[in-house]
């Protein structure tokens, strides 16, 4: 188990040696430590997971806090769903590392950069490594930390420095309600351990539907959607791409975006004894689905188009959680961390190469001078369309088909929702790759493709995205779902399960599916390749379409609603409450004393005649008093 303590160290060792000395590191060493740090982190973790008995283990490294009959320590869990975490989030983290060379070679901040992508490395590993909410909450709120740093990493950019803010402050909204569901934990159990808990429900006799359950399990899920970015506190993640291209691959593919979902799968004895709270999911999964993926069907920002195409796959594992399909939700977890860190990595590709160019209008005719970013690219985008045999397609299959069982309508929406990703994708595939090049001549004369530190981590994604599937490869494929015979024994103390589609309606399902994305990719060619149409230029938009490109005005509706209000109150906050409060009375009560401290000081003249006779005054005043009561009394 000593394995398990190094795996979270090694970031953090990387962390303590470019963060602290990151002017004196060589450069060429920061990229080779950071990239090391986190390459000896999966080393341990694929150890571990081939290694692994089948039964959970907990590291306990010391105890932290004790309050009467609470005992918090600081341990570590392994299990199968903490190995699965760590062999994605270290291995598609490796790999950005890795990327990060080339990308971010010619950054002044190259040294602070690895730092910061190796202290989140550290909190993320942290969060899912704790066998307990309350070391879970610490690398929780780690990583929200982190997506601050890196968000805002070219802070002398007023915008990105906002979109940093942004993040940081709609993620405390939701981590209060996580805050606030650990309380009611501790209030309930009087403990945080997983393991203690979850028998304490299993032995507790508590039924379905249960209102202390719901009600853990509804704050738990606020804090999911802080961090998962789920209707309404998901408008931070398209602002988050801000930040430098390998940021948005860590952050919204492989690792602090599902954390909202580990969060729950991990709670599964809770939630499958919370059906109001499963459906609450389940819809807040389909409405977030359905808006995101319409916002990306106009957006002309290559890193925009992944950004809501993340927030929309994000609602497609919430969907399974809302269903109970937790392992099939997971498998698109894992299957998204590759063909999402694939999406991100080859758009940083060509913007590397567009000279920092992210309007896709812009593009066009890159698939000739940019090969190994086009080919992979391709691959990743029939991998997220749901096309078989990618990973895409496998992953997401078993989810719809779980939907389908559970609520016919939200499979019609959620099919919807996969048509729309398939066009948008295509689209942007189509108006980047196809074509004749729209840039200006600048641009195309240095056009080339990446170096093999950025092209490597493309191809090594590539393969996972288009074999990722075969991990957990339904029965009616031959396969023998490995994945979820592995995840089997966390759901054991969960009293129901997902209801799963017969084998015929199955394969019905899966061939409406596969027409839907096809045709969806079809008309997307007819539009961007036969008819070589352009998206127009910005101000352009009427009716319906300008509302769908402006993201429906839910930031202004925010601003209006929320921070326009709260601004208001605080100018009057700072025009009269200050005044009258601090102003009048604090401050009038400081001027009063320092007068008469003033006034009274003048006594003090240094005269020692002048002494006597005001002790001798005092005297007789004290005696004439004495005397006085003397008489009366």
């Amino acid at each position: 188990m000593s394995l398990a303590v190094l795996i979270p160290l090694f970031p953090l060792i990387g962390f303590l040696i470019n963060g602290l000395g990151f002017r004196r590191v060589p450069k060429s060493l920061v990229g080779v430590i950071g990239s090391a740090a986190a390459l000896a982190s999966f080393a341990c973790a694929l150890s571990l997971f081939l290694n692994f008995s089948g039964q959970p283990e907990v590291a306990h490294i010391f105890d932290w806090i004790t309050i009467g009959d609470l005992n918090i320590s600081m341990s570590f869990q392994i299990d199968q769903l903490s190995l699965l975490m760590l062999l994605i989030i270290t291995g598609v983290g490796s790999l950005i590392h890795i990327y990060s060379i080339g990308y971010m070679h010619h950054d002044e901040g190259f040294g602070k950069f690895f730092a910061f992508l190796n202290l989140f490395l550290f909190f993320m590993l942290l969060l899912v490594l704790g066998s307990n909410y309350v070391v879970m909450f610490i690398g929780w709120e780690g990583v929200g930390l982190c997506s601050y740093l890196l968000i805002g990493f070219w802070n002398k950019n007023t915008n990105y420095g906002n979109a940093a803010r942004k993040a940081f402050i709609m993620n405390r909204i939701g981590d209060l309600g996580f805050l606030l569901g650990i309380f009611l934990i501790i209030t309930h159990f009087g403990t945080v351990e997983y393991a203690d808990v979850f028998s304490k429900v299993a032995e507790g006799g508590y039924e379905s539907g249960d209102k202390t359950l719901m009600y853990i399990t509804l704050l738990l899920f606020v804090g999911a959607m802080g961090k998962s970015a789920q209707i309404p506190l998901y408008t931070w993640l398209p602002d988050a791409m801000a930040g430098p291209t390998p940021v948005s691959a860590l952050i919204h593919a492989a690792t602090m975006v599902t954390a909202g979902i580990y969060m729950i799968i991990r709670s599964n004895v809770l939630y499958s004894l919370s059906p109001e709270t499963l459906e609450v999911i389940g819809w807040v999964g389909t409405a977030t689905a359905l808006l995101a993926a319409s916002i990306g069907l106009l957006q002309n920002d290559i890193k925009k188009v992944l950004a809501y195409s993340t927030v929309s796959q994000l609602g497609y594992m919430f969907m399974g959680l809302g269903v109970m399909a937790y392992s099939s939700s997971f498998f698109h977890v894992m299957t998204h961390a590759f063909f999402k860190a694939l999406l991100f990595l080859g758009a940083g590709s060509v913007i590397h190469a567009m000279s920092d160019e992210q309007d896709i209008r812009s593009m066009g005719g890159l698939r000739k001078k940019l090969p190994i970013t086009f080919i992979t690219f391709l691959i990743a985008t029939i991998a997220i369309s749901g096309i078989p045999p990618f990973a895409g397609f496998f992953s997401k299959d078993e989810i719809l088909a779980h939907v389908y069982e559970h609520n016919k309508l939200m499979w019609v929406l959620a099919l919807a929702g996969s048509m729309m990703t398939s066009f948008y994708m295509f689209r942007l595939l189509f108006l980047t790759f196809f074509g004749e090049f729209r840039g200006t001549h600048e641009q195309e004369h240095h056009l080339h493709e990446s170096p093999i530190a950025m092209t490597a981590p493309l191809m090594i994604l590539a393969v996972l995205s288009a074999a990722g599937g075969f991990f957990n490869l339904p029965h009616i494929f031959g396969g023998h779902a490995s994945l979820a015979t592995f995840m089997e024994p966390l759901f054991a103390q969960s009293h129901v399960a997902a209801h799963a589609p017969d084998e015929a309606t199955e394969k019905m399902l899966m061939i409406v599916s596969v027409i839907a994305a096809l045709v969806s990719a079809a008309v997307a060619y007819v539009i961007y390749v036969s008819k070589k149409a352009v998206p127009e230029a910005d101000g352009t938009e009427t009716g319906l379409q300008k509302v769908v490109y402006n993201k429906y005005y839910i930031d202004e509706l925010y601003d209006t609603v929320f921070v326009k209000p709260i601004t208001a109150l605080s100018n009057i906050l700072h025009s009269f409450v200050e005044f009258l409060v601090i102003d009048l009375i604090v401050e009038g009560i400081g001027k009063l004393v320092k007068g008469i401290s003033g006034e009274a000081r003048l006594l003090q003249n240094g005269t020692t005649g002048y002494y006597i006779f005001a002790m001798v005054i005092s005297i007789a005043v004290m005696l004439i008093w004495g005397l006085r009561i003397f008489i009366l009394g």
